[in-house]
C-alpha cells in the first residue's frame, strides 16, 4: 500500500513533466501551413471566385463556338452534360492522384451520390443553361447571387444545420433587393420570364439543396469522391436525356474544344481548391470571399460579351453592391459559433 502512494512532490514533477508534451500543438502539414496563411487564403479564395465568375460569359461564348441552338433545351442539356462529365473525370483523376489509389464512393453511398447529382448537376445546370441562354451575362451573375441566400434559408429551415437570425434576414433582404433592382432596369419596367430569370432562380434553389446534401453526406463519404462522381453521373444523365430528345452540338472546332475544356477545368479546379481551403480554415473565412462572385461575373460578362453599357448602368451597379453586401453580412456576421 505504501509503495502505491506518491508524495505531492513526485506528483507535481510527473505533472510538470507530462504537461509540456500534452500542450505541444500538433505539427502542421505542408498543405495546412500554406493554406492557413492569410495571404494564401485570400489569393486562393479570390481565384476560385474569378473562375466561377468567368463561367457566365464563357458558357455563352461556348454556345456560339459550337453553334448551339439556344432555343433547344435538349441541345443545351447535351452541352452541359459534356462539360460536367469531363469535370467529373478531372476531379476523380485529381482525387486518385491525391490519395494515391483509385477513388470511388462506398457502395452504400451510391444513392447519396445520385441524389446530389440530381440537384447539383442535373437540375441546377439544366435550369442554369436554359436560363442563361435567355438572360444577359451581367444579369445572370447577379441573379446567381440568390443561390447564397437560398443556401442560408435551406440550412436554417430545411436541413436545420444552423440557426436563422436578424443579421441573416438583413443580408437576405439586401440580396433580394438587388435582384429586384436588376430586373427593374433603367425604365423601371419589371422584365421577368419563367424560362429566363425564373430558371436562374430555380438553379440557385437546386444549388442550395445540393449544398445541404453535400454537407450532410460528406460525413459519410469522401468529399472529393462524392462531388467528382456526382459531376460524372449528373453529366452523363444530361447527355443521355439531351441526346434522346434530339439535342445536337452542330459544330466542333479547336476553339470550341478549348472553351469546353476550360469550362470543365474551372469547375474541377475551383471545387478542389475550395475543398482545401475549407479543410484547413473556418468556413466563414472562406465563404466571405464568395461575395465577389456576382462582381466577377458581371465584369467578365461586360468584357467578353460587350455588355459594358448594362454593367455601367446605375441600377446594375447598385444591384451588384446590394447582392455583394448582403452576402458579406451573412458570411461575416450571421453565424454565431456554437459552444462545444
Amino acid at each position: 500500500m505504501l509503495n502505491e502512494e506518491k508524495t505531492p512532490a513526485e506528483g507535481e514533477k510527473t505533472t510538470e513533466a507530462a504537461q509540456p508534451a500534452a500542450l505541444l500543438p500538433p505539427q502542421k502539414t505542408k498543405a495546412e501551413a500554406f493554406f492557413t496563411k492569410p495571404l494564401a487564403l485570400a489569393l486562393c479564395a479570390i481565384f476560385c471566385c474569378v473562375l466561377w465568375g468567368s463561367a457566365f460569359p464563357c458558357v455563352k461564348t461556348g454556345y456560339k463556338l459550337f453553334e448551339i441552338d439556344t432555343t433547344s433545351a435538349p441541345s443545351l442539356m447535351l452541352f452541359a452534360g459534356v462539360r460536367f462529365s469531363l469535370a467529373g473525370v478531372l476531379v476523380i483523376v485529381f482525387g486518385c492522384m491525391q490519395n494515391r489509389r483509385f477513388l470511388a464512393p462506398k457502395p452504400r453511398n451510391i444513392w447519396r451520390v445520385l441524389l446530389v447529382a440530381l440537384f447539383q448537376t442535373a437540375l441546377q445546370y439544366t435550369f442554369f443553361y436554359i436560363g442563361l441562354s435567355r438572360v444577359s451575362g451581367v444579369k445572370s451573375s447577379v441573379l446567381n447571387g440568390l443561390g447564397v441566400f437560398f443556401t442560408i434559408l435551406c440550412a436554417c429551415f430545411v436541413f436545420r444545420t444552423e440557426k436563422f437570425n436578424l443579421i441573416k434576414l438583413a443580408g437576405c433582404i439586401l440580396g433580394f433587393g438587388g435582384v429586384i433592382l436588376i430586373n427593374l432596369g433603367g425604365d423601371f419596367s419589371f422584365t421577368f420570364s419563367f424560362l429566363g430569370e425564373g430558371f436562374l432562380i430555380l438553379s440557385g434553389l437546386s444549388s442550395a439543396i445540393a449544398a445541404g446534401l453535400v454537407k450532410i453526406f460528406s460525413r459519410k463519404e469522401n468529399t472529393t469522391a462524392l462531388c467528382g462522381y456526382q459531376f460524372l453521373t449528373g453529366g452523363l444523365a444530361l447527355i443521355i436525356i439531351g441526346a434522346s430528345f434530339g439535342g445536337k452540338i452542330p459544330h466542333v472546332s479547336v476553339g470550341g474544344a478549348f472553351m469546353l475544356l476550360y469550362l470543365a477545368f474551372l469547375s474541377a479546379c475551383a471545387f478542389t481548391l475550395q475543398g482545401f481551403l475549407l479543410k484547413y480554415n473556418p468556413v466563414s473565412k472562406v465563404a466571405v470571399y464568395k461575395s465577389t462572385n456576382p462582381l466577377f461575373g458581371a465584369v467578365f460578362s461586360a468584357i467578353i460579351l460587350s455588355e459594358s453599357d448594362q454593367l455601367l448602368s446605375f441600377y446594375t451597379l447598385i444591384a451588384i453592391v446590394l447582392v455583394c453586401l448582403g452576402i458579406f453580412i451573412i458570411n461575416k456576421f450571421g453565424e454565431k459559433r456554437k459552444k462545444t
